[in-house]
């Protein structure tokens, strides 16, 4: 079974949506499960997950409306404000929602370089685990040195770092980010995703030669057993279309074992979020 671990579904509102800047206004506009399905019935994808794109708990709840609508979604990670004091509360009032299985901050968008380490939002991720919840983990390479320091605070809570930490393949900063990189992997309980690749290169001209050393570096880090495949689907849509996302993934790990290419493209995932299929 396929599934793709990281898509994004909206109803494309200017003000809500501003970080989608003129170099990216082929996505100002909607993008619902109808159109992703299409998607997935041209390049054989069984089902997804669905990620917040809005910091709001309006988001969450709209995305668990298109999952109930939609049973190729087969999970939802949300957004709840895990800074807020009531946190648990709104956290437990979610925990009968089947198909939510985690959570996730814009932590990339915060100017604080160790927003992950503040006491607040530490209590927040204190209370994950007892639901069962997993946490996406949002950030650029700057912020992977608060990160290493923040998964060590949880070892038994499931993490999953979105987009490879976003390294910046265009500008061919690899050094540091591999370093930190490496460290955080030696943690078992957080995951990578193999996403958001192509759009971190340059959008017009990249190539797979200029993405591979990246690959190489977190399968070797991670292993293909912590490895899951995601489109970021429409997000990819700025530098490529879905077949290329997909092949620049497949084709890497096409000498792998069957074993773990179906564990990467889809049993990875759903282990991880607890999918039901």
């Amino acid at each position: 079974m396929k599934i793709d671990s990281h898509q994004h579904l909206w109803n494309y509102e200017p003000k809500k949506h501003s970080w989608i800047d003129d170099n990216m206004a082929v996505i100002r506009r909607d993008f619902l499960p109808s159109d992703l399905k299409k998607v997935y019935e041209a390049n054989d994808i069984d089902g997804c997950v669905a990620v917040q794109a809005d910091q709001t708990l309006a988001e969450t709840d709209f995305l668990l409306k298109l999952a109930h609508e939609n049973d190729f979604i087969k999970g939802v990670v949300g957004w709840a404000d895990l800074r807020s004091p009531g946190v648990d509360e709104d956290l437990e009032e979610y925990s009968s929602r089947e198909k939510l299985k985690g959570w996730r901050h814009v932590v990339q968008g915060e100017p604080d370089h160790n927003f992950l380490m503040r006491p607040n939002f530490l209590r927040g991720i204190s209370y994950l685990e007892k639901y069962g919840y997993t946490y996406d983990i949002l950030i650029f390479p700057h912020q992977l040195g608060a990160t290493l320091e923040f998964v060590k605070q949880f070892p038994h809570q499931k993490f999953v770092i979105d987009h490879i930490a976003k390294p910046y393949i265009k500008d061919g900063f690899f050094d540091g980010w591999a370093v930190l990189m490496k460290e955080i992997a030696k943690h078992e309980n957080v995951f990578c995703k193999v996403s958001g690749m192509i759009t971190e290169a340059d959008y017009n001209v990249w190539t797979a030669p200029q993405i591979i050393p990246y690959m190489d570096l977190v399968f070797n880090a991670f292993g293909p057993e912590r490895i899951m495949f995601g489109s970021d689907w429409p997000v990819c849509l700025v530098a490529g279309n879905y077949a290329q996302v997909e092949k620049l993934v497949t084709d890497f790990i096409r000498t792998l074992s069957d074993h773990e290419r179906k564990a990467i493209m889809g049993q990875n995932a759903i282990a991880f979020y607890n999918l039901k299929i």
